[in-house]
């Protein structure tokens, strides 16, 4: 009597301990199945972590409260935030879309939402009060779009056409007004990035069409994206092409010219 009592108790024991173990193993997966959501939407973005790079529109965006995020995680180059995404730092990275769609060429472990995350328009910001310089450079702009030469620098970048119709200054281009210094974040395929010593992309190729009109040389001097506006603002760089979303924000600090492309910002995420 007293060993099957004994058996009995172990038995009892051994099914409590089971049993425990069973609803431990249930509630871990419900856990990570709610951790692990996917972000289909920007619907989806409340609660979750998502990676920008310091001071883009995708920054200024994504920190505001109707998106509801538990963290927004900063970084100073775009590639720093995709690697944060692939390593499972951040859930998602929100970015613009020609350098997102760079970043996936190069990631076939990641993708872009089909929603994009907002519009934007890019233009050229300069001082406050260079208003001699801004209606020159709206000038160029102006020619440089009737003339088609602006499509031709966007399509050497972007598209089919990509590398077939690259940007030459014009063997008659007169530099002898002196130079102007661009300041720009070389970390933006295709806008703006390095090429060996070189940096290179769209930004680049216009703003140097634009000196070849006004007569000017071109000097580009690459920073941090956030160190763009002080740059422009204590003189430093005459004007800054960078992918820059004008903004109300912005507007506050500096002047920009008139919208050379339109763009939007996108929700880069695993696959």
């Amino acid at each position: 009597m007293k060993n099957w009592k004994k058996v009995t108790a172990f038995a009892l024991a051994v099914m409590m301990s089971m049993a425990l173990a069973a609803c431990g193993s249930s509630d871990k997966g419900s856990s990570e199945g709610t951790t692990e959501s996917a972000i289909t939407s920007k619907e989806d973005l409340k609660g979750k972590v998502i990676g920008v790079q310091l001071g883009t529109t995708g920054d200024l965006e994504a920190s505001k409260e109707e998106y509801g995020a538990k963290e927004v995680k900063r970084f100073s180059k775009g590639s720093e935030a995709v690697q944060a995404l692939k390593s499972g730092q951040v859930d998602c990275v929100i970015i613009d879309s020609q350098p997102a769609s760079k970043f996936v060429e190069k990631n076939d472990d990641l993708k872009i939402l089909d929603e994009e995350f907002v519009e934007e328009k890019y233009a050229i910001c300069l001082k406050k009060d260079n208003t001699e310089l801004l209606e020159e450079i709206n000038g160029a702009l102006t020619e440089l779009e009737s003339e088609g030469v602006i499509d031709s620098i966007m399509a050497n970048y972007i598209g089919d056409e990509t590398g077939k119709t690259p940007y030459e200054s014009p063997a008659d281009a007169d530099h002898s007004k002196g130079k102007l210094v661009m300041a720009t974040n070389a970390e933006f395929e295709p806008y703006e990035y390095h090429e060996g010593d070189a940096i290179v992309g769209i930004d680049a190729d216009i703003a140097q069409a634009i000196c070849d009109k006004l007569g000017y040389e071109l000097e580009i001097m690459d920073i941090e994206f956030d160190a763009i506006l002080p740059a422009v603002q204590s003189g430093k760089a005459d004007f800054g092409a960078a992918g820059m979303t004008v903004t109300p924000e912005r507007e506050e600090n500096v002047s920009f010219t008139s919208t050379y492309a339109n763009a939007s910002q996108v929700i880069i995420v695993k696959k």
